[in-house]
This record gives structure tokens, C-alpha cells and sequence, in this order.
């Protein structure tokens, strides 16, 4: 009953004959993307989601990233994080950045719902077979303030809705736009929401594939393949005075198959504020911009009898396709998540406009960007 009230959710979100910009002719980047553009691409990496659209004042939701199928606590990934602006609630932090390692699923939603969304995450890791005797967990909650549609201050996201959205994740194809933890966010003054994308890279650049997943609520100047859609829209930051259109968040989540340890996925993590920096971002003061990154390569074992363990780990001579990689997939997912949100209204009236498609198409195809 649990995964038909979390379906039920999300049902009216997830038919919307939305396109994605490379259905209308954008391709970004120059780099192969993965059969299914997609975070998902990384074997193994599952996405389940529960969008919570209820009455006038409810528009937020949960999004959450499974490294793989197993017991995470016990099996945990290589992972780094890379704080672009602190301006955020990320939960999880200090001990992935000491000992390199993730535990636990991903999981994003609102900014007063990281504190709810751990305790379900404790509570389902705890409840892992296996874990019987676990003392400690290490929840990774991020977070954007979607505030302005949903009303954030009556905390309406409960554990059994983060439950859900764990128990439903699966492999292949994402929902974008309104949906899960994307429900209730703006970027650049657009609806914005969930996007992904993903590369293959080929196999004499190592065949490995990266996985991007974002949650965008933020602002700056939108670009879109390099053309400058926001200034010829008219509609960006500081354009008349100051003004918080700027602030918001963005989380961000790159998976890979390639074999790096947490010191190279820090490095992968930074280049992921480059992507998002092509699409005009500019991490504002009021915006918590966070990069989580894993690789599913090579497990830590919790518990083992060995006091040295070996893995194989890629050269840092042959990390710079995974960073170009990375900030496509990047600049992608940001790019798709704007197209796939749909206008929407929230809480006290406030009203927020998809991006305007067609008026972009003109203005690609006025700068001859667009592949017809």
C-alpha cells in the first residue's frame, strides 16, 4: 500500500508529454550520453521519488539516490563532497569528507524537512538485515528552500513519505521537473526541479559512464549551450536592482563506474560547479550549491578481518575525460530540468511560469544552435 500511495503521488506529474532538449534539437556538450540520459546509466544506481501536490500550499516532495541494491552500510562506496557555497543543511558531510566513504542512500527534499528525512534514513538503514548490532549511522540529507510555492514551515513531508520514496527506487528512467524534491523549486526565476543526464565515455577513453542528478533552485543569468536565453528573455539576477533572485540552492549528485578513490571524486565534484556555471549560475551568497560523488567501483566492506584491503584505482593522468564528463552531464541535467518543469502555483498565490520553449527554440535557432 505504501508504493500505490506513493505512485498515486506522482501519477499526474509523470504523464505530462514534456520534451527534453535534445528532443527539440539541443545538443549539449560533445561527449556520448548513456542509453538513457540518466543517473541511472551507472549500473547499479537506483532513483525513487514521492511529490507531494496537495491543496493550494503544498508542493514539495522527496527525491532519493541508491548507490546499489545491497546493504549500503555495510558495503559502503567511494564518495567525496565539495561545498560550491555553504548556504545550506547538508546533513553527513564532516564524516564523508574524513573518511571518504557514503552509508546511506542520498536523500533530498526542503530545507525543514533534512532533520525528518534522516531519522527515516536511520531508520531504514537500521532496519537493513545485517544490522542488527549498527550504533551509528551516517545519514547524507541535502536540501533547497522551495519556500516560495510550498509551505515549507508546515514540515508536511513525514518519514513514511521518505520510506516510500526508498522502497519505490529502481533503475531506469527518471521523472524530471515537478517532481519529488524538485516539486516547489525556482531556477532563474523559471520553474524549475529534478533533472539528469549522463555520458558514456568511449572505450578508449575507458568506457566508463558518469550520472548526474540535480535539484535546481537556483539563480544568475540562465545560458543555455552557451546562448544567453535569460538576457535575451530579459528575465535575470540584478538586472534593475538588487534582489534575492539569485539566492536559492542546488544539489547536485554525480555517480560513476570508473574506479576512483575519494581524493579524485573531490576533484570530479569541483568540476560540477563548472557545469553549473554554464548554465549561468553564480552561487550566490543566499545559495547552498553542493556536490555529492560516488563511485560504485569499489566497495568498503564495514567489517572485515583483513587490516589491509587492495583495490585498483584509476591514474590521475586518466581523470580529465571524467571531468569534461562531468561537467556536460552537469550543464545538461541543470538545462533539462528547466525544460520538463511545468508552471505552477503554490501557496499564498504565488504563481511561478515554466520556461518558455518556444521562444528558446527561437533563440537557439537565431544564434544556430539548433540541430533541426
Amino acid at each position: 500500500m505504501k508504493r500505490l500511495f506513493s505512485l498515486l503521488l506522482i501519477l499526474p506529474i509523470t504523464l505530462a508529454a514534456q520534451k527534453r532538449p535534445r528532443d527539440l534539437g539541443i545538443k549539449i556538450g560533445v561527449l556520448p550520453t548513456g542509453a538513457l540520459n540518466a543517473i541511472t546509466d551507472v549500473t547499479g544506481v537506483k532513483v525513487g521519488q514521492v511529490t507531494l501536490t496537495e491543496g493550494a500550499d503544498v508542493r514539495t516532495g522527496v527525491t532519493a539516490i541508491l548507490p546499489h541494491d545491497g546493504n549500503m552500510f555495510q558495503q559502503k562506496v567511494q564518495a567525496a563532497m565539495y561545498i560550491g557555497n555553504g548556504f545550506g543543511k547538508m546533513t553527513g558531510y564532516s564524516q564523508v569528507e574524513e573518511l571518504g566513504t557514503i552509508e546511506s542512500p542520498i536523500v533530498l527534499t526542503n530545507t525543514l524537512s533534512v532533520p525528518t528525512a534522516a531519522d527515516a534514513v536511520i531508520d531504514w538503514t537500521l532496519g537493513q538485515k545485517g544490522n542488527e548490532n549498527v550504533r551509528s549511522v551516517n545519514p547524507v540529507i541535502g536540501e533547497t528552500n522551495d519556500g516560495f510555492l510550498n509551505d515549507i514551515r508546515g514540515r508536511h513531508v513525514r518519514k513514511d513519505h521518505v520510506l516510500n520514496a526508498l522502497a519505490q527506487a529502481e533503475t531506469g528512467p527518471v521523472a524530471e521537473g515537478n517532481v519529488g524534491a524538485g516539486t516547489g523549486t525556482v531556477c532563474f526565476g523559471w520553474k524549475g526541479g529534478i533533472g539528469t543526464a549522463s555520458r558514456k565515455l568511449p572505450e578508449k577513453l575507458g568506457n566508463y559512464t558518469i550520472g548526474v542528478l540535480v535539484q535546481t533552485n537556483f539563480g544568475g543569468v540562465l545560458k543555455v549551450n552557451g546562448v544567453p536565453v535569460g538576457q535575451e528573455l530579459g528575465k535575470y539576477a540584478f538586472k534593475e536592482a538588487l534582489d534575492k533572485s539569485s539566492d536559492g540552492s542546488c544539489m547536485m549528485v554525480i555517480a560513476t563506474d570508473a574506479p576512483l578513490d575519494a581524493r579524485n571524486l573531490k576533484r570530479l565534484a569541483k568540476r560540477v560547479m563548472l557545469g553549473m556555471a554554464q548554465t549561468g549560475g553564480i552561487a550566490a551568497n543566499g545559495s547552498g550549491d553542493y556536490v555529492i560523488a560516488f563511485s560504485t567501483a569499489n566497495k568498503v566492506l564495514h567489517e572485515t578481518s583483513e587490516a589491509v584491503f587492495s583495490s585498483a584505482f584509476l591514474h590521475n593522468d586518466y581523470v580529465s575525460p571524467l571531468f569534461m564528463a562531468a561537467m556536460e552531464a552537469t550543464e545538461e541535467a541543470i538545462i533539462n530540468s528547466l525544460f520538463m518543469a511545468r508552471t505552477s502555483e503554490g501557496t499564498q498565490g504565488h504563481k511561478v511560469e515554466e520556461l518558455p520553449k518556444d521562444k528558446v527554440l527561437e533563440i537557439m535557432r537565431k544564434y544556430g544552435r539548433i540541430k533541426e
